[in-house]
């Protein structure tokens, strides 16, 4: 779990999202490795997903913030430098699920991207909306996670579901 806030990362506002999506992850039965929150911009961005990518625990890494359209909004260009892979159809199916919600969700800029054995999936900073986001693309982590070959590497029970690391 990465949060990115420039305010946050100031002390001059409190994380809600992260410790939301944290709740929620444990709901679905994946281990949650780490919460870490860091400043706006590409760089900060892009430097803390290759950490936590070489690292190679997380498997699953979320981000949550940094993807609407003030300028100081980064985390999808941050995320497109460390991608290897990009994986579109995911926040393309995240965006049509949740403009039945809000018509707000067509904003988000969010990306899916691989890098190594690590599935990288940037959600909105609202608590709300970054739920909604994960409740909707939710059914498919497992099944992206084994396709990688992640399941195996971080599936306890070797099914390919639930129990895996973010």
């Amino acid at each position: 779990m990465l949060t990115v806030s420039d305010r946050g990362a100031r002390g001059e506002s409190i994380d809600e999202s992260g410790p939301a999506l944290q709740r929620r992850l444990r709901e679905l039965g994946y281990e949650v490795l780490g919460v870490e929150l860091i400043s706006d911009g590409k760089e900060t961005v892009s430097q803390k997903l290759r950490e936590l990518c070489a690292r190679g625990d997380a498997r699953l890494i979320l981000t949550t913030g940094g993807s609407g359209l003030a300028p100081r909004d980064q985390t999808p260009e941050g995320t497109l430098a460390v991608a290897e892979r990009v994986v579109p159809g995911l926040m393309e199916s995240a965006r049509r699920s949740c403009c039945a919600i809000t018509p707000l969700a067509a904003l988000s800029r969010g990306v899916a991207v691989i890098r190594g054995a690590s599935l990288i999936v940037n959600l909105p900073g609202h608590p709300k909306a970054a739920l909604e986001t994960l409740d909707s693309i939710q059914q498919l982590l497992p099944h992206a996670l084994q396709i990688l070959g992640v399941a195996g590497a971080c599936d306890q029970t070797g099914r390919g579901e639930g129990n895996s690391r973010s």
